[in-house]
């Protein structure tokens, strides 16, 4: 049966309509919420605990001599830093045995290299969190630095008694480049989802670069259990599967952020984002569908959007609809922007909105048994 123009005109603009609704509610329920947060109030000196900051490095030794500093120099009364020296074949041993030198307060682990034994991250991070002498462990990697020196006191701040878990936010540093303000861009975006939706009850993710629990919650929930043999992980799937709307707390001042180096070059960039995408099959089955309907209700929104222009059907409210999201879209974002501290991305958004799905969706489709097998971490 051929349909008629008028007909086929008709399931087009319920379909756009059904698309836009969908879209509406993403960006209502979810994403303006991180753009709305309000900042924690300070905690008192005395009633400050004892915090252990853990990091794993392997073959970091430039990287920790950058950035291991602003780490150990926080305005904290009482932490210790504890690095967990990976199997490392560079001068991370000569940095860290300089750096202990001056900083009382760091402690390091060693994994020797062993021929006949392969492990992943997750090994590493069960030795420093073994190692770490406090209950309250904060996370982050050795490429990464604070953005502020009160970015321990933002962890303290954002924890209470009811919290196991708190989610912080893992930027990147501005630098010249679309790469690079791509990069930015996807990651403040997916920054607006997984605070966003936990701030709607319904947390998915943290990310390594910034997240704290306790030490007696990990081991209560069996480290890091049935993910324990997968490459990646250790953070998103780790909150995937603890997190509830009850036990997490969240950090979103410009202090309590920390900020790391973008890949320079795409082809490092897509492997990153592979070994990432890799640990999406490993969510709970709402949260697969949650994340899997807003991506593909874009991509057949500016799908249906095309096909509505090109035959010029129903242009006063296709056109009403399209403004309505635009506009929508541009303050939200705006807000979040100012959020995250990335005041300059949100103009350049429009053409990553539409690109950024179908990028996603081939980095997904074919990394299909890309780097099965692999043990490494890095």
């Amino acid at each position: 049966m051929i349909l008629s123009t008028d007909t086929a005109h008709l399931i087009l603009l319920v379909l756009f309509c059904l698309m836009f609704l969908i879209q509406t509610w993403y960006w209502l329920r979810y994403y303006r919420r991180p753009g709305s947060a309000k900042a924690a109030g300070a905690v008192a000196p005395d009633e400050l605990p004892p915090l252990s900051v853990v990091i794993c490095a392997r073959n970091e030794g430039e990287n920790l001599a950058r950035f291991l500093p602003a780490v150990l120099e926080q305005d904290y009364p009482s932490y210790e830093v504890v690095v967990v020296n990976d199997c490392s074949e560079d001068n991370t041993d000569d940095v860290l045995g300089i750096m202990m030198k001056r900083y009382k307060h760091l402690r390091v682990s060693m994994i020797q290299q062993n021929p006949g034994f392969t492990h992943t991250k997750k090994l590493a991070m069960l030795v420093g969190i073994k190692a770490a002498r406090n209950e309250l462990l904060v996370f982050t990697d050795a490429d990464c630095r604070p953005a502020s020196v009160n970015w321990l006191r933002e962890v303290a701040t954002a924890g209470n008694d009811k919290t196991d878990i708190i989610i912080g936010y893992g930027g990147y540093m501005p630098e010249q480049g679309l790469l690079n303000s791509y990069i930015r861009y996807e990651t403040m975006f997916t920054g607006m989802q997984y605070f966003g939706m936990a701030m709607a009850g319904a947390p998915y993710m943290g990310v390594g670069r910034n997240l704290a629990y306790r030490k007696s919650f990990f081991f209560e929930k069996g480290g890091f259990g049935p993910h324990n043999h997968i490459m990646s992980g250790d953070d998103d799937l780790f909150v995937n599967r603890n997190a509830t709307g009850d036990n997490c707390s969240l950090m979103l001042s410009h202090d309590s952020f920390t900020l790391s180096i973008a890949q320079k070059s795409l082809g490092a960039w897509v492997k990153q984002k592979r070994r990432h995408l890799s640990t999406a099959v490993y969510y709970r089955r709402r949260d697969k569908i949650r994340l899997f309907l807003e991506p593909f209700s874009r991509v057949a929104y500016y799908g249906l959007l095309a096909a509505m222009i090109a035959m010029l059907a129903s242009w006063p409210v296709v056109a009403f609809l399209a403004a309505t999201r635009l506009i929508m879209r541009a303050i939200i974002l705006k807000k979040a922007a100012g959020t995250f501290n990335e005041p300059r991305l949100w103009f350049i958004s429009l053409f990553f909105d539409i690109l950024a799905p179908f990028l996603t969706l081939f980095l997904y489709l074919t990394s299909h048994g890309k780097g099965k097998g692999r043990l490494t971490w890095k």
